[in-house]
């Protein structure tokens, strides 16, 4: 039997952990929980979970039979067209089994839902893009400069430019 799309269950847990943690200093209040882009690809649900604390790449079994154990902190590597990222192993008690990427935690560089919204969106484009595989591996990179929209949809925070062109 084949799993159903975890990321509801996982939006609701997750929505109550943010409630918890409402007001500690790690938590950006501009944003919210939510599930970015969840769809099967290669055999396993994938897509970003946006929190008020982090942003996760997310990996789910599509057929729990065919998932390989993963014990909860446990680090695994899943290869993708952008190349290996490392993932930790999870457990929700409503979502069950997922592995964790960490793209952003904490995610203090994004003033808005929109603007994380968008960067998950890019991640996920670059992560299926064997075009954009390099040796740190694409979506790993921090913004350490403000994100302009311009720079967002040029994708020059994956690539790590400053966007000039040569």
């Amino acid at each position: 039997m084949l799993r159903p799309d975890p990321s509801p269950a996982l939006v609701a847990s997750f929505r109550a952990a943010a409630a918890r943690m409402a007001g500690l200093g790690l938590v950006n209040p501009a944003l919210a929980v939510e599930a970015i882009g969840f769809a099967v690809r290669d055999g396993r649900w994938i897509g970003v979970l946006v929190t008020p604390w982090c942003m996760n790449l997310v990996a789910a079994p599509c057929d729990p039979r065919a998932w390989p154990a993963v014990a909860p902190g446990a680090k695994v590597r899943l290869t993708f067209p952008a190349g290996d990222f490392e993932f930790v192993g999870a457990h929700d008690g409503a979502a069950g089994e997922y592995l964790a990427c960490s793209l952003f935690s904490p995610v203090f560089e994004f003033a808005d839902q929109v603007t994380a919204r968008a960067v998950a969106e890019q991640a996920l484009v670059a992560l299926l893009d064997a075009g954009t595989a390099h040796e740190s591996g694409p979506i790993e990179r921090r913004i350490e400069a403000p994100l302009t929209r311009r720079d967002l949809l040029r994708g020059s925070f994956l690539r790590g430019d400053d966007g000039a062109r040569g």
